[in-house]
């Protein structure tokens, strides 16, 4: 397998973006510590707090998706994978792990008690059940040395988690474009903030296979 110097340059650029990005996540996480339930996101929360189970599963989720974010980004590096594939192995199972009983049970509750009402809640129960599934799959894939499958499932595994990225990424832009009130914007990144993401990796997966195609046809 030929590793470009095209490929490498992509994968760089895309890991200081990964770790600009998850800088600032980090910065934003640093807030509730030592376990502070009075700052930021929530502020907004106190009802939910009274649920004896609602702490918990916020901490477990804004911790444990970091760890998800970073070791993730790493099963996309060609040569990592081929001069470290144990390490790849070990990396990939931490991932899996993490979302599977960690990230996604957690979101999946968050997402039943989100703001915004009906709208945000549906989407992000939907985010978490489908990130957990696609994580799954890509885990099972691989146990069964189905090897594209495995790619294409992780690659939609990872698209969901870069959710936490591209979710306030679109509320940023969107504020400091069109100033709407602070829920309205919270509605929509609930749905942008990961179906974009999807899609775009459902067409990175699907459009060299329609191309290979349309030139043999």
């Amino acid at each position: 397998m030929k590793i470009t110097l095209r490929s490498t340059t992509t994968f760089l650029v895309a890991s200081l973006l990964l770790l600009f990005f998850s800088y600032l996540m980090l910065e934003i996480t640093l807030q509730y510590l030592p376990w502070r339930t009075d700052v930021a996101f929530l502020q907004l929360k106190q009802e939910e707090l009274k649920l004896f189970y609602y702490e918990s599963a916020f901490f477990i989720h804004v911790f444990t998706s970091m760890f998800a974010l970073l070791a993730g980004f790493t099963q996309f590096s060609k040569a990592f994978r081929i001069n470290y594939p144990k390490a790849h192995r070990t990396i990939g199972v931490i991932y899996v792990s993490v979302i599977l009983f960690f990230s996604g049970p957690s979101g999946l509750i968050m997402g039943y008690h989100a703001n915004g009402g009906f709208s945000s809640q549906l989407a992000f129960v939907l985010l978490a059940i489908i990130w957990i599934y696609s994580t799954w799959k890509a885990f099972d894939e691989a146990r069964s040395k189905n090897f594209d499958a495995h790619r294409a499932w992780m690659i939609r595994s990872y698209a969901l988690t870069l959710s936490a990225v591209t979710l306030r990424a679109w509320k940023w832009s969107i504020v400091q474009i069109w100033h709407p009130s602070p829920m309205d914007v919270y509605r929509l990144v609930a749905w942008l903030g990961w179906v974009l993401n999807l899609v775009v990796a459902e067409l990175y997966l699907r459009l060299p296979e329609y191309f290979i195609r349309q030139h043999r046809g």
